[in-house]
């Protein structure tokens, strides 16, 4: 066995938090990697096999990072730290790809930092802010939307793009909006409820609300968009793999000036009748190999939800993996 990793933090103020009560940080960052952690004032000794401990060390000057920027340790935090530090110590990724000086999305909600919680996720990111187009695609739960959200709240408070434009198919799973109560925003709203949620994360209430008056946060079904030009624009398309390819090809068409877009969807989910092609699947072999336009693939690991999400998903996919297809390669 290697010799203990020994590390020494500055502030001795931030090592509560950093910790946690009753050491419980360090006993969750012991169970995840299998190495030992002893702290004895401001220096913690890492015992374990060389790969363990060095990618303990790297979580543990991570989170010690974000404490010294006044951003919090969670349990999601904790977990995600771990997933960053593997890749970089793997070599998967550089060590500047989980930082938080370089990963960071700012948010509107004062000191508050959005940031990557595993490699895709910092890849997400990367893409969001460099390609003219970006397709996050994979299981629910990985952050494909409410990142794209973050990032273009971060644009639009940086003046990168004059609006948001936030869309998704407002007819799922056999429902038709004719058979629900109340006027045409009553109707579509309930199917529009999760891009509104990660907005009111990112920014306050009584701001988001003022944006959407002065129409520089949109929030529309699909249909709304036809005939539209989107410029100086972030546009996010969710649920993409519930459009038709009729439907995609609209979309991607209004792209204008100064804009971007990402377009978000779980291949396996596809609640079209059966035998409609899925304007997800039909836009992904189209447009593979076009220049300005990304792909990111998330896994399973990816999943940021409870534990549970991701065995869960792990057990539909070795029973069905068929659904987990996109394209000519598994959604990986």
């Amino acid at each position: 066995m290697a010799d203990p990793l020994v590390l020494d933090f500055d502030d001795n103020r931030l090592l509560t938090a950093l910790f946690g009560e009753y050491d419980r940080n360090l006993s969750r960052i012991e169970q995840k990697l299998g190495v030992s952690l002893t702290s004895r004032g401001n220096r913690v000794a890492i015992s374990g096999s060389q790969g363990s401990r060095d990618t303990a060390g790297q979580v543990l000057n991570e989170l010690y990072a974000r404490l010294q920027k006044g951003l919090e340790v969670t349990d999601g935090e904790i977990d995600g730290a771990i997933r960053m530090a593997e890749a970089i110590v793997g070599g998967e990724m550089p060590a500047s790809s989980g930082s938080a000086d370089n990963s960071a999305i700012k948010t509107g909600k004062g000191k508050r930092r959005i940031l990557p919680r595993s490699p895709n996720q910092a890849r997400y990111i990367q893409a969001l802010n460099e390609a003219e187009l970006v397709f996050g695609l994979g299981p629910a739960g990985t952050g494909k939307t409410y990142l794209a959200v973050a990032v273009a709240v971060s644009h639009l408070l940086t003046q990168q793009v004059d609006r948001i434009i936030l869309s998704r198919p407002a007819v799922e799973a056999g429902e038709r909006l004719g058979f629900l109560p109340g006027d045409m925003k009553e109707k579509v709203d309930p199917y529009l409820r999760p891009l509104y949620d990660a907005l009111y994360d990112m920014l306050p209430a009584a701001q988001v609300v003022k944006r959407i008056e002065a129409a520089e946060i949109e929030i529309a079904p699909l249909a709304f968009m036809r005939g539209r030009t989107l410029a100086n624009s972030f546009v996010i398309l969710d649920e993409a793999q519930n459009t038709t390819p009729v439907q995609m090809k609209m979309l991607l068409t209004r792209l204008g000036e100064n804009s971007r877009m990402a377009v978000t969807g779980d291949p396996s989910q596809i609640d079209l009748p059966t035998g409609a092609r899925s304007g997800l699947h039909d836009a992904v072999s189209v447009l593979k190999g076009v220049e300005g336009v990304s792909f990111v693939h998330f896994e399973h690991v990816d999943v940021v939800r409870h534990p549970l999400v991701t065995r869960v998903l792990k057990a539909y996919a070795a029973k069905e993996p068929e659904l987990f297809d996109l394209g000519n390669g598994r959604n990986r």
